[in-house]
């Protein structure tokens, strides 16, 4: 883990504006998860579209997989804490997500792929988020990558909360990506009993973290948000970013990105600008139009 840090100093943090807890759900054939951030919340959370966790160290939970699926005018990234999965998309791409990797695929003008569990015991457990893309990129060429947790940026601080900066840039150091229009940060966040953490977060950009493992204290009011729950970040205007301190040992997901203040529109695996959009979309994946 890279010491040599630049000092992350947030003079006015900003608050908790709401906490939620996920729906319980099932996609693809079966693989229950939690829905943390869903279509009521696109608004609020542009450019984030939606928010799955899974977890579970029972293989019924997660053997079927998610088999050929289409998707259309958005970016999933999938972050795997446990776990082996299987990725093949029609563009000709394939890979192997496994324990802390991440696999980001731009679906673009559209693509169909299959991501399926290469492991018959043990735990699966990760998250997949969707970023969306901006109306003049929804029909771009779809494009995927492998990040192995080897090649995930990982700093310490001097309190030792450790810090895996999936995208983004945090004390410093810049991420695995980096999306110039929606500027997403996404970090996994360890903090040891005690610690605390400062992020900075620019003061247009929508922000929510979801706490996986213990509690973690939120902002000056040092509200407290237990796992298993999401917390929306205020659009504070003079927050310049967030602080969160530690009781016991904590884990989370810290989000936050520049929003499109586009439309949106959903259907499905197909998110875009207007309906007539939606209904192209339709139209052309039944007519074989989503292989590259």
């Amino acid at each position: 883990m890279d010491t040599g840090l630049a000092p992350e100093s947030v003079l006015h943090s900003r608050e908790v504006e709401e906490v939620l807890t996920g729906v319980p759900t099932s996609d693809g054939a079966g693989v229950k998860l939690t829905r943390v951030l869903s279509q009521p919340l696109q608004r609020r959370l542009d450019p984030f579209l939606m928010l799955d966790a899974f977890g579970s160290e029972s293989a019924n939970d997660y053997i079927a997989g998610f088999p050929n699926h289409p998707h259309r005018g958005f970016e999933t990234i999938t972050y795997m804490l446990f776990g082996r999965m299987r990725h093949r998309d029609s563009a000709g791409h394939e890979g192997l997500l496994e324990n802390g990797g991440v696999q980001w695929m731009v679906a673009g003008r559209g693509v169909i792929h299959s991501e399926m569990p290469e492991q018959e015991e043990g735990r699966m457990e990760g998250f997949q988020l969707w970023l969306n893309l901006a109306a003049a990129d929804k029909m771009s060429a779809p494009w995927y990558c492998d990040i192995p947790n080897a090649k995930l940026p990982q700093i310490q601080t001097p309190e030792g909360v450790g810090v895996t900066i999936i995208a983004g840039r945090s004390h410093g150091v810049e991420g695995a990506m980096q999306r110039e229009k929606t500027e997403p940060l996404y970090l996994d966040v360890h903090l040891p009993p005690g610690s605390s953490f400062q992020q900075a977060i620019p003061s247009g950009h929508n922000a929510f973290l979801y706490v996986y493992h213990g509690e973690v204290a939120v902002g000056e009011k040092r509200e407290r948000v237990a796992a298993g729950h999401m917390a929306i970040l205020a659009n504070q205007a003079n927050a310049d970013g967030v602080k969160l301190n530690a009781g016991s040992n904590a884990r989370l997901i810290l989000l936050a990105g520049r929003p499109l203040n586009e439309p949106i529109v959903q259907y499905g695996p197909f998110v875009m600008n207007t309906r007539e959009e939606i209904e192209q979309a339709m139209v052309d994946y039944r007519n074989g139009r989503f292989v590259s």
